[in-house]
């Protein structure tokens, strides 16, 4: 079991860096760890006619790898360029294409990934407008193009100032530290999102009906009347958990 830490800030030892060995450091006996700092690679766009002897270590460094820990700062909401340059030269690696020019999960297949990233604004602006959610999000992108499984993140705001990283986001460092120090299987949350989908429904269910009884002086027994109304006010519903789910649930705090 290896697990290797990818740190793309341009402070070698910044509180991201320190994030990033609150994890490795405490890992489980005998899981082995290591950290690349991309900085000190030149890395280059692969280009298919020319060896890129950059691009095939890091590579490698991959693939001997069970799961990855990306470490990168926000700017301007967005994920920092060093892991953004980082990403788009290592396309060709991640991903196959297809003759059509469609992208399918490459050689890292089925390998796992935890995301850190920091942001200089307060906890609740975070928690309120998601300065470090674009960063996440296109951290998540490229993985899950890549067929890499998302074991979570960790984001720390208000670096303004900030010299050590508080308690409380060492604990979840070493909380997720102890997550991924575990074999997993390919991808082990399949259950656990059937069970999240059923209670989804369930609530949404309840909550439609609810919203139907007071609707029933109008529409009173008429089935086809009751069908409609249920099936827009559980559509309305949905989209709304959706797009939470899919845009907006990022850990902000």
């Amino acid at each position: 079991m290896k697990i290797l830490g990818i740190l793309a800030s341009h402070q070698e030892h910044g509180l991201n860096a320190k994030m990033l060995s609150e994890v490795l450091d405490n890992v489980n006996p005998g899981v082995e760890t290591e950290t690349i700092y991309l900085e000190n690679y030149d890395i280059t766009p692969h280009k298919y006619h020319e060896k890129n002897a950059v691009l095939d270590e890091l590579s490698q460094k991959l693939m001997d790898s069970d799961v990855w820990v990306f470490a990168a700062p926000t700017y301007f909401r967005e994920l920092s360029g060093v892991l953004k340059n980082f990403f788009d030269c290592m396309r060709p690696k991640l991903v196959y294409f297809k003759e059509n020019g469609d992208t399918i999960p490459g050689q890292f297949k089925n390998k796992h990934y935890l995301s850190i990233s920091s942001c200089y604004v307060s906890t609740l602006e975070n928690f309120l407008t998601g300065v470090t959610d674009e960063s996440f999000k296109t951290i998540d992108r490229v993985m899950s193009a890549a067929g890499v499984i998302k074991v979570g993140e960790i984001v720390l705001p208000n670096t303004f100032g900030m010299k050590e990283i508080p308690n409380n986001k060492k604990e979840l460092c070493h909380k997720y530290a102890k997550k991924i120090s575990v074999k997993k299987r390919k991808d082990d949350s399949t259950v656990k999102r059937y069970i999240q989908l059923f209670f989804m429904i369930a609530v949404m269910a309840l909550i439609t009906m609810g919203i139907q009884l007071p609707l029933q002086n109008w529409i009173g027994t008429n089935f086809w009347l009751n069908y409609v109304s249920f099936t827009v006010i559980f559509f309305v519903l949905l989209a709304c958990i959706l797009h939470f789910m899919t845009f907006v649930k990022h850990r902000r705090r």
